[in-house]
């Protein structure tokens, strides 16, 4: 196997306890993978303001790939390097299907999270990812003469609520949008052109990394595409089974200090 130069590394689920922290252990190990010159990042379904702090925690001076690879941007300087937002007319579409439903909704736009009204999701989705709402009297005309559209639309509810919603943008958008789900009752959509392997392979290619050369950590469906580009994909044990089956290895879970025996084996030589 060629030598490991970068690592990516999701948060929620992977990276972070059940308690949103970083795991001791990883934080240990990530600095010593440092150490040996080897390209450390995030990978992530977040947004810039709230992955960030956790780069910060690490010492992490480089791009991120946040918002599930629709912007890699730096975490010092905040310049963002490549960015895929959702076509005006595509959000708009689906905004008014989310409204259909009557659902709670998140719009990410310029890395603030606004909301229509807020509801109990909205306030539960903020407090758990360290953001404040910014409340608009109507999505639509805050959007309407935008040069931009946003880089995420978020539709919150209970997993199986959210299937009809899912069904009915599918109906009319077809491929247009790409939909995910990090976890459950986020139901997240943005351009078709995203997905976290296309803002890996952006931050590679900058930084002169071929994907043979990556080592990726993830526990959810969106990180699947990243398994499939690097070199070495690692699922955590808490992952859905299909998540593990596409990895080349499982460690052990995002509370019982997976990605440091991860490092530990494949790099650090524990």
């Amino acid at each position: 196997m060629p030598r490991i130069r970068m690592v990516a590394l999701d948060l929620d689920g992977t990276l972070l306890t059940d308690e949103i922290v970083i795991e001791p252990k990883a934080r240990e190990a990530i600095s010593k993978v440092r150490e040996k010159g080897i390209t450390v990042t995030l990978a992530t379904g977040r947004m810039f303001q709230s992955a960030q702090p956790y780069a910060v925690e690490l010492g992490l001076d480089i791009p991120l790939i946040i918002y599930h690879g629709a912007q890699v941007r730096h975490a010092g300087t905040g310049e963002v390097l490549y960015e895929q937002a959702i076509p005006l007319p595509l959000a708009r579409r689906l905004i008014e299907h989310i409204r259909s439903f009557g659902y709670a909704y998140n719009v990410y736009l310029e890395d603030c999270l606004y909301v229509e009204s807020i509801q109990a999701a909205n306030e539960e989705y903020a407090r758990r990812v360290g953001v404040s709402l910014l409340l608009v009297d109507d999505m639509l005309t805050f959007l309407q003469g935008r040069e931009k559209g946003p880089l995420k639309v978020v539709a919150l509810n209970e997993g199986p609520a959210l299937d009809p919603l899912e069904a009915a943008i599918r109906r009319d958008v077809g491929e247009g949008v790409y939909i995910t789900r990090a976890l459950p009752h986020y139901l997240e959509m943005l351009n078709r052109e995203v997905n976290k392997a296309r803002g890996l392979q952006a931050l590679a290619e900058r930084e002169g990394v071929r994907p043979e050369e990556i080592m990726v950590f993830g526990d959810s469906y969106n990180d699947i595409q990243m398994f499939r580009y690097a070199g070495l994909a690692v699922a955590m044990a808490n992952a859905p089974a299909e998540v593990r089956a596409a990895a080349d290895h499982v460690t052990a879970s995002n509370n019982d200090g997976g990605v440091a025996l991860a490092l530990e084996q494949f790099i650090l030589g524990g």
